[in-house]
C-alpha cells in the first residue's frame, strides 16, 4: 500500500447541516450534495453524498451514518463521534485564530482554544456539528511536515 489517502469520509447524522456548515460556514467548495436519486432501504445504503475537493487534492466526503453503516456492513454504533482528529495546518498564530472563530460561528464547538504547546505548535481544537474533531495548527518555527 502507498502512504497516501484519496478520501476522508466523515458520518453525519444530517446531511443538508453537515453541508451548509462545511460549505457556507467554513468556506470549503463543493457542487452540493449529489446523488439522491439512489435511494436507499432497510438493508441497502443510499447513495446521497457531498463531496469537498481540497487544495491538496485530498477529497473530503459527508455520508449519512446510517448509510455509512449498511455501506460498510457494520452495526449503527460504530459509526459515531471522532476516535481521531483531522489536523489543519496554517501559516500564522493568527490563522489559527481565525479558522477556530470561524469555525465556533459556524456552529462548531470549540473545546480547546488555541494555545501554545512545548513541542513547538499554536494549536486548538472544534468539533462539528457531529462530533469530528479538528485541530488547527501552526508550527512556531514555520516548517510544516511534509
Amino acid at each position: 500500500m502507498k502512504a497516501h489517502v484519496n478520501a476522508i469520509t466523515l458520518a453525519v447524522s444530517d446531511l443538508e447541516r453537515s453541508f451548509r456548515f462545511y460549505s457556507d460556514g467554513l468556506g470549503l467548495s463543493s457542487p452540493g450534495i449529489i446523488g439522491t436519486e439512489h435511494v436507499g432501504d432497510r438493508d441497502t445504503p443510499g447513495g446521497a453524498a457531498a463531496m469537498f475537493t481540497l487544495d491538496n487534492g485530498l477529497v473530503l466526503a459527508l455520508y449519512s451514518r446510517t448509510d455509512l453503516a449498511k455501506d460498510a456492513a457494520l452495526p449503527l454504533d460504530r459509526i459515531a463521534g471522532s476516535p481521531v482528529s483531522l489536523g489543519y495546518f496554517v501559516d500564522t498564530r493568527e490563522d489559527v485564530d481565525r479558522i477556530l472563530a470561524q469555525a465556533h460561528q459556524a456552529g462548531a464547538t470549540i473545546v480547546r482554544p488555541p494555545l501554545e504547546r512545548p513541542w513547538g505548535i499554536y494549536s486548538g481544537y472544534f468539533t462539528d456539528p457531529d462530533g469530528h474533531l479538528w485541530e488547527a495548527v501552526y508550527f512556531l518555527d514555520g516548517q510544516r511536515p511534509n
